[in-house]
């Protein structure tokens, strides 16, 4: 009977393997507003009223979402209502590390900038300075928020030769930190320390705009700055100030607020700046991995079971 019972709105157009989950799944029908574009509000409650789901608020059990981040979810009302909550940590690290990695590079190195020389005419003659950036070798490289993703960054950074890790957040990590020799500093001396800062935590109440003007004026004018946590946790005016006054070196980002960022955003007028749409975890495999965990989270939800990653409200 409560199998009988289970119906399932999809959002948006999702990989095939966790559709696949759904409407394999016995007693499950599945309704889904196919297109890669967010669901109007009027197709939402269309299609949630059919499916007992958002247009009948008492009828909605679960909500699953395809993210490791849950800051898109109004959680004090979902809290109120009882209702669950699935996400998809754990399975976004290792492509969230590349990315990170793979923004730090062309940051550091002025890629962007170069490749457009390239394009524009402007690479002529070869000159001694002319395009020249900064390298990991024997550098220090600060990580703000040493958990699953930020050791996964350190992880792959230190074959480049980095000569010492820093690292900040709730309180020291002595058995995460000890792969990398990495030392617990308060934020404050990373950021004066540190030749390469990756930011890589959750973003909460502490954290919110914890980048901001004193941060960037404590860094060092050679330094590099990556953010692929969340958008929030700068404060994109200082960081605009900081990047076109040579407070530091370059910028990497790869989550802004707002998302999408306006294309007449100042951030955007800035070489020294290489900003990516929200990728982190934009590889195929990881995108189905997502997915079948979402739909897993979603039908153990409402069958009344553990949920494989349930958010605890």
């Amino acid at each position: 009977a409560v199998a009988a019972a289970m119906s399932v709105f999809v959002t948006r157009r999702i990989p095939a393997e966790g559709l696949r989950v759904l409407s394999q799944a016995s007693g499950c029908r599945v309704q889904q507003w196919d297109s890669e574009e967010p669901v109007p509000r009027a197709e939402l409650l269309a299609g949630g009223a059919g499916a007992r789901g958002p247009a009948r608020r008492p009828g909605l059990k679960v909500i699953s979402t395809l993210s490791v981040g849950f800051d898109h979810l109004a959680l004090d009302e979902i809290k109120k209502r009882g209702i669950r909550v699935g996400y998809t940590p754990d399975v976004l690290t290792d492509a969230t590390a590349e990315l990170s990695v793979a923004l730090l590079l062309p940051a550091c190195r002025r890629l962007p900038e170069a490749a457009e020389q390239v394009r524009s005419g402007g690479w002529t003659t070869w000159k001694p300075l002319w395009m020249c950036g900064y390298g990991l070798s024997d550098s220090t490289v600060g990580i703000v928020g040493l958990g699953r993703i930020g050791q996964a960054v350190a992880r792959r950074l230190k074959p480049f030769g980095v000569r010492k890790f820093l690292y900040t957040g709730s309180g020291p990590k002595p058995e995460s930190a000890a792969e990398f020799g990495a030392e617990f500093v308060p934020l404050t001396r990373l950021a004066e320390e540190s030749d390469f800062v990756v930011v890589t935590c959750a973003l909460t109440p502490a954290t919110q705009g914890m980048c901001n003007k004193d941060f960037f004026g404590r860094m060092k004018k050679t330094s590099v700055f990556v953010n692929t946590s969340r958008g929030a946790v700068v404060n994109q005016e200082d960081l605009y100030e900081a990047l076109a006054q040579g407070q530091i070196a370059a910028a990497g980002l790869d989550v802004t607020t707002p998302e999408p960022l306006p294309t007449d955003h100042p951030l955007l007028s800035l070489k020294n700046c290489v900003i990516l749409p929200h990728i982190g975890s934009a590889t195929y495999a990881t995108r189905s991995t997502m997915a079948v965990l979402a739909a897993q989270n979603l039908l153990a939800g409402l069958r009344g079971e553990p949920m494989p990653h349930e958010l605890q409200l």
